[in-house]
């Protein structure tokens, strides 16, 4: 497993050693894969499963939802940003990245339990769509933004980014938390690209 990536870890002091934040981060999933529910977690008990003191578990994290967002960032990897110089590409990686975390969601028991338990925790959840959620969401802005500029989307599209995130990204979240038994075939983020771009690509100029 790798180490935690979100940034939500307070650094501070001598340099980090990584083995202890993954064997923080595998103890608290092995605590929820055996039963445990967030709110049974306290810092001090993962402290003692992990076989670390409680203060080298707070010199890395600020406190529990700290952890627990570098936890779910361990069983869900964030997207890589693409510049291929191809447009309909990295559309297609940024869509099948959505695919993928769907199937692993519908295939990992773990990831249900830790997502449905974020979601009854208000605070939790708000600092997870604050981070998390709103990286990946930039980096689809982002590429819509460049899309614009290159000349590969119509000019007046760029006025609403957040639109055009939700459109190019709404068909295979629905399909994958709206629509649970629907399939989430190979080739669906490419199909659905190709649909969209049939839109919102340039129109021809008629000609003289």
């Amino acid at each position: 497993m790798s180490a935690p990536g979100t940034g939500t870890a307070v650094r501070r002091g001598r340099p980090r050693d990584a083995a202890v934040d993954v064997r923080v981060v595998d103890t608290v999933l092995r605590l929820i894969g055996e039963g445990a529910s967030i709110a049974d977690l306290t810092m001090e008990g993962i402290a003692r499963e992990a076989g670390v003191a409680k203060a080298t578990v707070y010199r890395r994290w600020a406190g529990k939802d700290a952890l627990l967002l570098d936890v779910l960032a361990a069983i869900e990897p964030p997207p890589v940003a693409r510049r291929s110089g191809s447009l309909r590409d990295d559309l297609v990686a940024a869509v099948e990245y959505i695919r993928l975390r769907g199937l692993a969601k519908r295939e990992s028991g773990l990831m249900r339990s830790m997502m449905a338990q974020m979601e009854s925790s208000p605070e939790l959840w708000r600092r997870y769509r604050d981070t998390v959620v709103a990286a990946r969401r930039r980096l689809l802005t982002d590429l819509l933004a460049r899309g614009v500029a290159e000349g590969g989307i119509r000019p007046e599209l760029g006025g609403d980014l957040d639109l055009l995130a939700d459109m190019v990204a709404g068909p295979v979240l629905a399909r994958a938390t709206l629509r649970p038994d629907a399939p989430l075939p190979p080739d669906l983020a490419e199909r659905v690209v190709d649909i969209l771009l049939q839109g919102m690509r340039p129109h021809d100029r008629p000609r003289d």
